[in-house]
Protein backbone atom coordinates (compact mmCIF):
# COMPACT_ATOMS: atom_id res chain seq x y z
CA UNK A 1 0.00 0.00 0.00
CA UNK A 2 2.87 2.37 0.77
CA UNK A 3 4.22 1.91 -2.77
CA UNK A 4 0.79 2.71 -4.22
CA UNK A 5 0.57 5.89 -2.13
CA UNK A 6 4.08 6.89 -3.23
CA UNK A 7 3.10 6.29 -6.86
CA UNK A 8 -0.01 8.47 -6.43
CA UNK A 9 2.11 11.20 -4.82
CA UNK A 10 4.60 11.05 -7.72
CA UNK A 11 1.73 11.23 -10.23
CA UNK A 12 0.43 14.29 -8.38
CA UNK A 13 3.78 16.08 -8.72
CA UNK A 14 4.07 15.25 -12.44
CA UNK A 15 0.47 16.28 -13.19
CA UNK A 16 0.91 19.53 -11.25
CA UNK A 17 3.99 20.37 -13.36
CA UNK A 18 2.14 19.39 -16.56
CA UNK A 19 -0.76 21.69 -15.65
CA UNK A 20 1.64 24.63 -15.43
CA UNK A 21 3.66 23.76 -18.55
CA UNK A 22 0.64 23.21 -20.83
CA UNK A 23 -2.48 25.33 -21.12
CA UNK A 24 -5.13 26.62 -23.47
CA UNK A 25 -2.59 28.94 -25.12
CA UNK A 26 0.52 27.54 -26.83
CA UNK A 27 3.55 28.79 -24.87
CA UNK A 28 6.89 26.96 -25.39
CA UNK A 29 7.82 24.78 -22.41
CA UNK A 30 11.31 26.31 -22.12
CA UNK A 31 9.73 29.78 -21.89
CA UNK A 32 7.35 28.60 -19.14
CA UNK A 33 10.36 27.32 -17.15
CA UNK A 34 12.10 30.69 -17.57
CA UNK A 35 8.98 32.51 -16.36
CA UNK A 36 8.77 30.23 -13.30
CA UNK A 37 12.44 31.05 -12.62
CA UNK A 38 11.56 34.75 -12.57
CA UNK A 39 12.67 35.74 -16.08
CA UNK A 40 10.68 37.89 -18.50
CA UNK A 41 10.23 36.63 -22.07
CA UNK A 42 11.26 39.27 -24.59
CA UNK A 43 8.43 40.34 -26.85
CA UNK A 44 5.83 38.40 -24.84
CA UNK A 45 5.15 40.26 -21.56
CA UNK A 46 1.65 38.74 -21.35
CA UNK A 47 3.05 35.21 -21.04
CA UNK A 48 4.26 35.90 -17.48
CA UNK A 49 0.74 36.95 -16.47
CA UNK A 50 -0.78 33.87 -18.13
CA UNK A 51 1.59 31.46 -16.36
CA UNK A 52 1.90 33.08 -12.92
CA UNK A 53 -1.61 34.51 -12.55
CA UNK A 54 -3.46 32.00 -14.72
CA UNK A 55 -1.97 28.52 -14.88
CA UNK A 56 -0.49 28.32 -11.37
CA UNK A 57 -3.73 29.37 -9.57
CA UNK A 58 -5.71 27.11 -11.90
CA UNK A 59 -3.48 24.14 -11.06
CA UNK A 60 -3.76 24.76 -7.30
CA UNK A 61 -7.54 25.20 -7.59
CA UNK A 62 -7.93 21.91 -9.45
CA UNK A 63 -5.65 20.10 -6.98
CA UNK A 64 -7.50 21.27 -3.85
CA UNK A 65 -10.95 20.96 -5.41
CA UNK A 66 -10.33 17.33 -6.35
CA UNK A 67 -8.90 16.61 -2.89
CA UNK A 68 -11.86 18.26 -1.15
CA UNK A 69 -14.61 16.63 -3.22
CA UNK A 70 -13.03 13.17 -3.01
CA UNK A 71 -12.75 13.54 0.77
CA UNK A 72 -16.40 14.64 1.05
CA UNK A 73 -17.51 11.60 -0.93
CA UNK A 74 -15.55 9.24 1.32
CA UNK A 75 -16.93 10.81 4.51
CA UNK A 76 -20.53 10.61 3.30
CA UNK A 77 -20.28 7.07 1.91
CA UNK A 78 -18.90 5.84 5.23
CA UNK A 79 -21.33 7.79 7.41
CA UNK A 80 -24.45 6.80 5.48
CA UNK A 81 -23.15 3.33 4.51
CA UNK A 82 -24.27 4.15 0.97
CA UNK A 83 -21.84 3.57 -1.94
CA UNK A 84 -23.70 6.14 -4.06
CA UNK A 85 -23.52 9.00 -1.56
CA UNK A 86 -21.64 12.10 -2.72
CA UNK A 87 -21.23 15.80 -1.89
CA UNK A 88 -24.46 16.65 -3.72
CA UNK A 89 -26.53 14.13 -1.74
CA UNK A 90 -27.22 16.47 1.20
CA UNK A 91 -28.26 19.41 -0.97
CA UNK A 92 -25.40 21.69 0.10
CA UNK A 93 -24.30 22.36 -3.48
CA UNK A 94 -27.98 22.91 -4.34
CA UNK A 95 -27.94 25.73 -1.78
CA UNK A 96 -24.94 27.25 -3.57
CA UNK A 97 -26.78 26.94 -6.89
CA UNK A 98 -29.79 28.72 -5.41
CA UNK A 99 -27.63 31.56 -4.08
CA UNK A 100 -26.05 32.11 -7.50
CA UNK A 101 -29.45 31.77 -9.24
CA UNK A 102 -30.89 34.55 -7.07
CA UNK A 103 -27.97 36.83 -7.97
CA UNK A 104 -27.81 36.10 -11.71
CA UNK A 105 -31.45 35.38 -12.51
CA UNK A 106 -33.30 37.63 -10.07
CA UNK A 107 -30.87 40.48 -9.42
CA UNK A 108 -29.23 40.46 -12.89
CA UNK A 109 -25.74 40.11 -11.41
CA UNK A 110 -25.67 43.15 -9.11
CA UNK A 111 -26.73 43.81 -5.53
CA UNK A 112 -27.02 47.16 -3.77
CA UNK A 113 -26.54 47.47 0.00
CA UNK A 114 -27.07 51.09 1.00
CA UNK A 115 -24.69 53.14 -1.14
CA UNK A 116 -22.52 50.09 -1.96
CA UNK A 117 -23.10 48.18 -5.20
CA UNK A 118 -21.53 44.74 -5.54
CA UNK A 119 -21.27 42.74 -8.76
CA UNK A 120 -19.16 40.34 -10.78
CA UNK A 121 -17.30 37.29 -9.52
CA UNK A 122 -17.16 38.52 -5.90
CA UNK A 123 -20.95 38.65 -5.67
CA UNK A 124 -21.35 35.21 -7.27
CA UNK A 125 -18.88 33.61 -4.84
CA UNK A 126 -20.48 35.36 -1.85
CA UNK A 127 -23.98 34.29 -2.88
CA UNK A 128 -22.91 30.68 -3.46
CA UNK A 129 -21.16 30.53 -0.09
CA UNK A 130 -24.15 32.01 1.76
CA UNK A 131 -26.56 29.59 0.04
CA UNK A 132 -24.39 26.55 0.79
CA UNK A 133 -23.75 27.53 4.42
CA UNK A 134 -27.47 28.21 4.95
CA UNK A 135 -28.34 24.66 3.86
CA UNK A 136 -25.50 23.30 5.98
CA UNK A 137 -26.83 25.16 9.05
CA UNK A 138 -30.33 23.77 8.36
CA UNK A 139 -28.96 20.22 8.10
CA UNK A 140 -26.98 20.57 11.32
CA UNK A 141 -30.16 21.73 13.07
CA UNK A 142 -32.15 18.83 11.62
CA UNK A 143 -29.43 16.34 12.58
CA UNK A 144 -30.19 17.10 16.23
CA UNK A 145 -33.88 16.31 15.67
CA UNK A 146 -33.45 13.34 13.31
CA UNK A 147 -31.76 10.39 14.98
CA UNK A 148 -31.72 8.31 11.79
CA UNK A 149 -29.00 8.93 9.22
CA UNK A 150 -31.31 7.59 6.52
CA UNK A 151 -33.90 10.26 7.36
CA UNK A 152 -31.21 12.94 7.18
CA UNK A 153 -30.19 11.58 3.78
CA UNK A 154 -33.80 11.74 2.55
CA UNK A 155 -34.09 15.29 3.92
CA UNK A 156 -31.05 16.31 1.87
CA UNK A 157 -32.62 14.88 -1.29
CA UNK A 158 -35.87 16.78 -0.56
CA UNK A 159 -33.92 20.02 -0.06
CA UNK A 160 -32.25 19.47 -3.46
CA UNK A 161 -35.64 19.06 -5.15
CA UNK A 162 -37.05 22.18 -3.49
CA UNK A 163 -34.07 24.35 -4.46
CA UNK A 164 -34.19 22.98 -8.03
CA UNK A 165 -37.87 23.96 -8.27
CA UNK A 166 -37.10 27.50 -7.08
CA UNK A 167 -34.24 27.78 -9.60
CA UNK A 168 -36.55 26.64 -12.42
CA UNK A 169 -39.06 29.29 -11.38
CA UNK A 170 -36.33 31.96 -11.44
CA UNK A 171 -35.20 30.68 -14.86
CA UNK A 172 -38.73 31.09 -16.19
CA UNK A 173 -38.84 34.81 -15.41
CA UNK A 174 -35.15 35.70 -15.95
CA UNK A 175 -33.54 37.62 -18.80
CA UNK A 176 -31.70 35.81 -21.58
CA UNK A 177 -28.36 37.19 -20.38
CA UNK A 178 -29.05 36.06 -16.81
CA UNK A 179 -29.91 32.52 -17.92
CA UNK A 180 -26.77 32.38 -20.07
CA UNK A 181 -24.55 33.53 -17.17
CA UNK A 182 -26.11 30.98 -14.81
CA UNK A 183 -25.66 28.13 -17.30
CA UNK A 184 -21.99 29.05 -17.83
CA UNK A 185 -21.37 29.14 -14.05
CA UNK A 186 -23.14 25.78 -13.65
CA UNK A 187 -20.71 24.08 -16.04
CA UNK A 188 -17.81 24.41 -13.58
CA UNK A 189 -14.42 26.02 -14.14
CA UNK A 190 -11.11 25.75 -12.29
CA UNK A 191 -9.91 28.95 -13.97
CA UNK A 192 -12.43 31.10 -12.10
CA UNK A 193 -10.24 31.40 -8.98
CA UNK A 194 -7.86 34.26 -9.66
CA UNK A 195 -4.69 35.17 -7.80
CA UNK A 196 -6.67 37.54 -5.51
CA UNK A 197 -9.22 34.92 -4.39
CA UNK A 198 -6.73 32.03 -4.19
CA UNK A 199 -5.55 32.60 -0.56
CA UNK A 200 -9.14 32.53 0.75
CA UNK A 201 -9.92 29.41 -1.27
CA UNK A 202 -6.78 27.61 -0.06
CA UNK A 203 -7.26 28.53 3.61
CA UNK A 204 -10.88 27.29 3.67
CA UNK A 205 -9.91 24.10 1.82
CA UNK A 206 -6.98 23.33 4.15
CA UNK A 207 -9.13 23.88 7.25
CA UNK A 208 -11.75 21.45 5.94
CA UNK A 209 -9.16 18.81 4.98
CA UNK A 210 -7.39 18.99 8.35
CA UNK A 211 -10.74 18.52 10.13
CA UNK A 212 -11.45 15.54 7.84
CA UNK A 213 -8.15 13.90 8.85
CA UNK A 214 -9.19 14.24 12.51
CA UNK A 215 -12.22 12.05 11.74
CA UNK A 216 -10.19 9.01 10.62
CA UNK A 217 -10.46 7.06 13.90
CA UNK A 218 -14.21 7.67 14.44
CA UNK A 219 -14.92 6.69 10.82
CA UNK A 220 -12.98 3.43 11.21
CA UNK A 221 -15.04 2.67 14.31
CA UNK A 222 -18.28 3.41 12.42
CA UNK A 223 -17.34 0.73 9.86
CA UNK A 224 -17.90 -1.84 12.61
CA UNK A 225 -21.33 -0.45 13.55
CA UNK A 226 -22.77 2.30 15.75
CA UNK A 227 -23.00 0.10 18.86
CA UNK A 228 -19.36 -0.94 18.56
CA UNK A 229 -18.34 2.71 18.10
CA UNK A 230 -20.33 3.75 21.19
CA UNK A 231 -18.66 0.99 23.22
CA UNK A 232 -15.31 2.53 22.25
CA UNK A 233 -16.48 5.83 23.73
CA UNK A 234 -17.22 7.56 20.42
CA UNK A 235 -20.14 9.97 20.55
CA UNK A 236 -22.04 9.24 17.37
CA UNK A 237 -24.07 12.47 17.45
CA UNK A 238 -20.98 14.65 17.78
CA UNK A 239 -19.22 12.75 14.98
CA UNK A 240 -22.23 13.28 12.73
CA UNK A 241 -22.25 17.02 13.49
CA UNK A 242 -18.53 17.23 12.76
CA UNK A 243 -19.00 15.30 9.53
CA UNK A 244 -21.72 17.70 8.37
CA UNK A 245 -19.52 20.66 9.23
CA UNK A 246 -16.54 19.31 7.26
CA UNK A 247 -18.49 18.21 4.18
CA UNK A 248 -20.50 21.42 4.27
CA UNK A 249 -17.40 23.63 4.46
CA UNK A 250 -15.56 21.77 1.67
CA UNK A 251 -18.60 21.51 -0.62
CA UNK A 252 -19.54 25.15 -0.05
CA UNK A 253 -15.98 26.32 -0.79
CA UNK A 254 -15.48 24.31 -3.99
CA UNK A 255 -18.97 25.04 -5.35
CA UNK A 256 -18.80 28.74 -4.54
CA UNK A 257 -15.44 29.27 -6.23
CA UNK A 258 -15.55 26.72 -9.08
CA UNK A 259 -19.24 26.00 -9.68
CA UNK A 260 -20.81 22.55 -9.27
CA UNK A 261 -18.28 19.83 -10.21
CA UNK A 262 -20.04 16.53 -10.87
CA UNK A 263 -18.93 12.92 -10.22
CA UNK A 264 -15.52 13.53 -8.60
CA UNK A 265 -16.89 13.18 -5.07
CA UNK A 266 -18.96 10.16 -6.05
CA UNK A 267 -16.35 8.22 -8.06
CA UNK A 268 -13.02 8.96 -6.32
CA UNK A 269 -13.64 7.00 -3.06
CA UNK A 270 -14.46 3.90 -5.15
CA UNK A 271 -11.31 4.35 -7.22
CA UNK A 272 -9.35 4.54 -3.95
CA UNK A 273 -10.95 1.34 -2.63
CA UNK A 274 -10.27 -0.46 -5.93
CA UNK A 275 -6.65 0.75 -5.89
CA UNK A 276 -5.84 -0.17 -2.28
CA UNK A 277 -8.33 -2.97 -1.63
CA UNK A 278 -9.07 -1.69 1.89
CA UNK A 279 -11.87 0.12 3.72
CA UNK A 280 -9.74 1.44 6.61
CA UNK A 281 -9.48 5.21 6.55
CA UNK A 282 -5.91 5.44 7.82
CA UNK A 283 -4.73 4.57 4.31
CA UNK A 284 -7.97 5.07 2.37
CA UNK A 285 -8.35 8.78 3.16
CA UNK A 286 -4.82 9.81 2.00
CA UNK A 287 -5.34 7.70 -1.15
CA UNK A 288 -8.73 9.35 -1.75
CA UNK A 289 -7.18 12.80 -1.40
CA UNK A 290 -4.36 11.95 -3.82
CA UNK A 291 -6.64 10.29 -6.41
CA UNK A 292 -9.12 13.18 -6.19
CA UNK A 293 -6.35 15.70 -6.80
CA UNK A 294 -4.89 13.64 -9.67
CA UNK A 295 -8.28 13.19 -11.33
CA UNK A 296 -9.07 16.90 -11.11
CA UNK A 297 -5.66 17.76 -12.60
CA UNK A 298 -6.26 15.32 -15.48
CA UNK A 299 -9.67 16.92 -16.10
CA UNK A 300 -8.06 20.37 -16.04
CA UNK A 301 -5.50 19.28 -18.66
CA UNK A 302 -8.27 17.85 -20.85
CA UNK A 303 -10.23 21.11 -20.54
CA UNK A 304 -7.38 22.98 -22.30
CA UNK A 305 -7.27 20.68 -25.34
CA UNK A 306 -8.79 23.18 -27.84
CA UNK A 307 -5.46 25.10 -27.57
CA UNK A 308 -7.10 28.27 -28.92
CA UNK A 309 -7.53 30.14 -25.64
CA UNK A 310 -10.92 28.56 -24.85
CA UNK A 311 -11.60 26.07 -22.04
CA UNK A 312 -13.96 23.08 -22.06
CA UNK A 313 -16.26 23.20 -18.98
CA UNK A 314 -15.13 20.76 -16.28
CA UNK A 315 -18.61 19.30 -15.76
CA UNK A 316 -18.56 18.20 -19.40
CA UNK A 317 -15.44 16.09 -18.73
CA UNK A 318 -15.96 14.66 -15.22
CA UNK A 319 -19.06 12.54 -16.07
CA UNK A 320 -17.11 10.82 -18.88
CA UNK A 321 -14.60 9.62 -16.27
CA UNK A 322 -16.88 9.22 -13.26
CA UNK A 323 -19.90 7.57 -14.87
CA UNK A 324 -18.12 4.26 -15.71
CA UNK A 325 -16.92 4.01 -12.10
CA UNK A 326 -20.44 4.56 -10.73
CA UNK A 327 -21.89 2.01 -13.17
CA UNK A 328 -19.26 -0.49 -12.02
CA UNK A 329 -20.32 0.07 -8.39
CA UNK A 330 -24.03 -0.35 -9.26
CA UNK A 331 -23.39 -3.60 -11.13
CA UNK A 332 -21.17 -4.87 -8.31
CA UNK A 333 -23.93 -4.18 -5.76
CA UNK A 334 -26.48 -5.95 -7.99
CA UNK A 335 -24.28 -9.05 -8.22
CA UNK A 336 -23.95 -9.11 -4.44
Amino acid sequence: MKYKLKFLALALVLLSIANVLWGSLDIPVKDVWQILCGKEIEGHPAWSIIVLQGRVPQMLTALFTGTALGTCGLLLQTAFRNPLAGPSILGIDAGANLGVAIVLLLLSGTATIGSLTIGGHLLVVTAAMIGALAIMALLMLLSKLLRSQVMLLITGVIISYVTSSIIQLLNYSATEQGVHSFVIWGMGNFASVGIECLPVFLVLSVIGLVLALLLIKPLDALLLGDKYAENLGIRIGRVRQMLLLVTGLLTATTTAFCGPIAFIGLAVPHLARLTLGTAWHKTLMPATMLIGANLALVCNLLSTLPRDGSIIPISVITPLIGAPVVLHVILKQKNK
